[in-house]
């Protein structure tokens, strides 16, 4: 596939022309909203693979991306039929699909305002998405909100005193007069940092705000792999070494944990030999994990780490967690998305095998959404006893690949990313209601 420099410029232009936000097309496409920045700015390169999974996320024709093609309007046009189907409102057959072109040639102006309508729609449905997932996980808000409505009770409470009080002395007055006035001044600076946070959630592209962000951007522009430790390096701290991504001492030691993990790893299953696995025995973990005898949570690592395009596996993604559930490492796979905040779906596979140690899981799942896809996880809890009278530590990895062609017809599980903005109506997992439920 063809790609000039402007690539990044094209895939911002697409995006923009969409109305899709920077971080949802990033999710999507199993990238950090960072990297994708850079991309966006024609700051990296971006491969043939990278390519093909952003014009997945996005709908589009690679070749729109790399080159440079026609609109996005009959993209536009198949999302809203798509939505039009999955909200109950009648399905479209493939005849009706196969026509797009054929309307928008009689009715031009009619087919670019349904497309437009259609990107507004989607548009205001992931910001809406977003707002609705920080105001519920933030800690940021909640502090802000906190502070806020801490400082509208002081305030109620000096002023309710003076009016209330007929016979104040004055020096009792003042105090209370001092302490409106700086309940005020605390009111307005609290309010003022929490307009700003929100209006910068809607106008920033990217940010990198905490040390996991920082690393998961340095993951996603070193393509998730390190040549350099599977030829032997040592020197893991000179690989983090001056690394913008990396801006916090946080983020290097959450980099240096990382490498050395993916050094045990490469140690214990060599590329050479995964690689001629997965020619002989396909992306199967147990299978590789028996013939080489090592944990199966290494082939799970293993697998997603790998360079892009290796033995025509397709982009994964993995998810790890501990023992109380939360996510200590996310890559995503392209139509998998990834909570930025909070608890993952409690359908995942992930915590079934957190419940189930050192038992495999295998789970055909269907990503909820307008257009559902479909996966293929991997998952297994293996525990740790760091010595004699202490706790036992529990880890779950889940691999997540596409699933098959011959996986097609078979019955898969419905699972979403989190219960805020999961779409599924009926589910025996909801802990709270969702604001994007389809019906």
């Amino acid at each position: 596939m063809a790609k000039s420099a402007l690539t990044g410029t094209r895939i911002r232009e697409r995006r923009t022309s969409l109305g899709m936000k920077q971080a949802d097309l990033a999710r999507a496409a199993g990238i950090s909203a960072a990297y994708l920045n850079l991309i966006e700015h024609n700051r990296r390169r971006v491969s043939d693979a990278l390519v093909l999974r952003i014009s997945r996320a996005m709908g589009v024709d690679p070749v729109a991306l790399s080159e440079g093609a026609d609109s996005a309007l009959f993209d536009g046009l198949r999302e809203a039929a798509a939505g039009f189907e999955a909200e109950g409102a009648g399905p479209f057959s493939a005849p009706d699909l196969e026509r797009i072109e054929e309307f928008v040639g009689r009715f031009p102006g009619w087919a670019a305002l349904l497309a437009r309508s259609q990107a507004r729609v989607t548009s205001l449905e992931r910001l809406l998405e977003g707002y609705a997932e920080r105001m519920a996980q933030d800690p940021f808000l909640a502090t802000s909100l906190h502070e806020v409505l801490s400082a509208v009770t002081g305030l109620r409470s000096s002023a309710a005193i003076l009016v209330e009080t007929e016979d104040i002395e004055p020096e009792w007055q003042a105090r209370f007069l001092a302490t409106i006035q700086t309940e005020s001044l605390r009111l307005s600076g609290a309010a003022e940092a929490l307009v700003g946070y929100l209006d910068e959630m809607e106008d920033s592209e990217t940010g990198l705000s905490s040390p996991q962000e920082q690393f998961e951007a340095w993951l996603e522009a070193r393509d998730w792999h390190f040549p350099e430790i599977e030829a032997g390096e040592r020197n893991l701290a000179g690989l983090i070494a001056g690394v913008p991504e990396l801006a916090s001492s946080a983020a290097r030691a959450l980099a240096l944990a990382h490498l050395e993990r993916v050094a045990s790893d490469a140690r214990a299953l060599p590329l050479d030999l995964i690689t001629r696995d997965l020619a002989e025995l396909g992306a199967d973990p147990g299978a590789i994990a028996q013939a080489r005898a090592v944990a199966i949570s290494v082939v799970l690592r293993r697998l997603a780490s790998l360079p892009a395009g290796m033995a025509g596996l397709a982009p994964p993604g993995l998810v790890i967690c501990d023992g109380s559930g939360t996510l200590t490492f996310r890559r995503s796979a392209p139509g998998f998305a990834l909570p930025r905040f909070g608890a993952a779906c409690p359908l995942w596979p992930l915590y079934e095998a957190l419940a189930q140690p050192m038992h495999p899981i295998r789970t055909l799942v269907d990503v909820a959404g307008r257009v559902p896809q479909r996966f293929v996880t991997y998952a297994i809890c293996e525990t740790r006893a760091v010595g004699f009278d202490a706790p036992m530590l529990r880890e779950a990895t889940m691999l997540i690949l596409p699933a098959p062609d011959e996986a097609a017809s078979q019955p898969a599980r419905a699972i979403g990313a989190s219960c805020r903005i999961c779409p599924l109506a009926q589910c025996p997992g909801r802990r709270e209601p969702s604001i994007v439920a389809l019906g």
